[in-house]
């Protein structure tokens, strides 16, 4: 049997109003002091735990109590076993009916949904529940057979969660106990309204723990609306850094090739301490490119990022995990929740813009007690994203090598630089007629070296050209001259002048017949009519200056 709950407080004798008051991490000697069930005290020690953290130490207790809870410590201090551990001894009694889940646990990401099941299979193993992931980039049909045979424990994105329900497949009226984690996340990934949704299908009588490692206005307001008298459990100031991670901010010129080169020469002067690393970027289309630039120059690389296909983002993270691969390139789908529990370097190749980021993206290092290190890469455009990243911790954090002052603007490439594509701006060298500096075009070249070898020729060619030209000119005005002649004439003709519009039907309805002039080879048939005034198609009345263009 467990001893009874003995918590001492740090302070003072007196117990605090935990409904209003900031609940201060209480010293425990043991698991066994938070009152957890004997099956799961002993899957604890199983996994060689002994001791809770501070975030568990204060919220398991009250868990157990069915109280709301509103959990707020920094990332890796383990806030998942201070909800998975006492929903493991209250599901101990009941049963789970087909489509109806006991418990509810809603995540943000896949990734974090998948790491939540593996702690109820892992300190649950003494326990008989059946357990129902819902996450998107799986089959409906296989999440639809785990909810027929009734679920004790319902993990679940949102927006999978609503899609079955929306199918009728699931119904929320008996869920007992509700979990909302990384709520921050939630609502920078847009899922409040979700949330609300799922919130009003599910009992008022609920249980509800509330867990974040940062706590916005926006996610206050959202506890005031769905806890109920919520026992608050902060362990450390909200957003706050771990005190065991050495933090530096490492200075590089604002083009990509300078921000790679950076990072490599990073890597390769902490290599003597760097077992594993997570290398952050903002964007998909960034995890890629430095992905593809590391494995060029020989790192062993993975890429992580939201537009992978769930499989082979769980294989990457498995593979990470089990040091097949020392670099994982991740976006932010990886800095939140993951416990990956032995990394001891993180990179950020570029300024988080969202300074909550900074402390999830660095609180993957460091975990569980354990030393790391974080390096923030930084340009001259990432002034204002460092300001606010410093004023969020409360602490200035040191440059590894001289600070921005320092950087000066890049000139050169890099062999991996990106190709001039169509559209980009030309480089420095071009002309802005196109041609290289020192070069001309072949045919002016040509003309040129013509021109010095044989210059008779060169102006015997250009003075009949000049002749040839006078002389089409006067023919052209000749056959002008005749056409207004013609047409004087028809104009003052009688035959015209009594009947207009029998002229102009006959024009527009020519003689039928298959009399179409032949094409002989290429050459067109108008230039092959020999002294014929009886156009094909116009009838005898064809105008004067098509009859001269015809003959040629």
């Amino acid at each position: 049997m467990p001893r009874p709950l003995a918590l001492r407080p740090r302070t003072s004798q007196r117990q605090p109003n935990l409904s209003s008051d900031t609940q201060i991490a209480q010293e425990v000697l043991t698991f066994a002091d938070l009152g957890l069930s004997p099956k799961v005290l002993s899957a604890v020690t199983d996994a060689g735990y002994t001791e809770p953290t501070p975030i568990q130490a204060g919220a398991i207790p009250h868990a157990l109590l069915g109280k709301d809870i509103l959990g707020i410590a920094q990332t890796g201090t383990g806030k998942t076993a201070s909800f998975v551990l006492p929903m493991l001894t209250r599901l101990e009694k009941g049963r789970a009916r087909a489509r109806m889940p006991r418990t509810l646990i809603l995540e943000p990401t896949r990734e974090l949904a998948a790491q939540v099941e593996e702690n109820f299979i892992r300190y649950g193993k003494n326990h008989k529940l059946n357990i129902a992931l819902l996450i998107g980039g799986v089959s409906f049909d296989e999440q639809d057979k785990k909810l027929e045979r009734g679920a004790d424990v319902l993990i679940a994105t949102p927006g999978r969660l609503l899609d079955h329900r929306e199918r009728g497949k699931l119904l929320l009226n008996g869920v007992e106990i509700l979990v909302i984690d990384e709520a921050d996340r939630m609502l920078d990934m847009g899922f409040i309204p979700d949330i609300e949704r799922i919130c009003e299908m599910i009992p008022f009588t609920r249980q509800t723990l509330f867990f974040s490692a940062t706590m916005p206005p926006e996610i206050t307001k959202l506890t005031e609306k769905f806890l109920h008298a919520p026992v608050r459990v902060e362990v450390s100031k909200a957003a706050s850094a771990a005190t065991n991670i050495i933090q530096r901010l490492v200075k590089s010129g604002s083009k990509p090739w300078d921000k790679r080169e950076t990072l490599r020469n990073l890597i390769k002067a902490e290599d003597a301490e760097l077992k594993n690393a997570i290398i952050f970027c903002n964007r998909k289309i960034e995890v890629s490119e430095l992905f593809r630039s590391l494995l060029k120059y020989d790192f062993d690389a993975g890429a992580l990022h939201g537009d992978m296909d769930q499989r082979a983002r769980m294989q990457m993270l498995a593979n990470f995990r089990d040091g097949k691969l020392r670099y994982l390139v991740a976006s932010d789908v990886a800095a939140r929740g993951l416990d990956i529990p032995d990394v001891s370097h993180v990179f950020n190749y570029d300024v988080p813009i969202h300074a909550e980021d900074y402390v999830h993206r660095i609180g993957r290092t460091g975990r569980a007690g354990r030393s790391g290190k974080s390096f923030t890469i930084a340009t001259k455009s990432d002034t204002k994203y460092i300001d606010a990243i410093e004023r969020l911790i409360g602490n200035k954090i040191e440059w590894h090598d001289g600070d921005l002052s320092t950087v000066v603007a890049s000139e050169g490439g890099e062999d991996d630089a990106p190709r001039r594509g169509r559209g980009a701006p030309r480089r420095a060298g071009r002309k802005d007629d196109g041609k290289e500096r020192g070069e001309r075009r072949p045919r002016e070249r040509h003309a040129k070296q013509s021109e010095a070898a044989a210059p008779d020729v060169v102006r015997e060619e250009q003075a009949v050209a000049a002749e040839t030209a006078v002389a089409d000119a006067g023919e052209r005005r000749a056959r002008k001259e005749a056409i207004r002649s013609e047409n004087s004439e028809r104009q003052a003709s009688p035959e015209r002048k009594a009947s207009p519009d029998r002229h102009r039907n006959e024009q527009r309805a020519p003689e039928r017949g298959d009399t179409r002039p032949q094409r002989d080879g290429n050459r067109p048939a108008r230039h092959r009519q020999e002294d014929n005034d009886a156009t094909v198609g116009f009838g005898d009345d064809m105008p004067a200056f098509m009859r001269i263009v015809a003959k040629g």
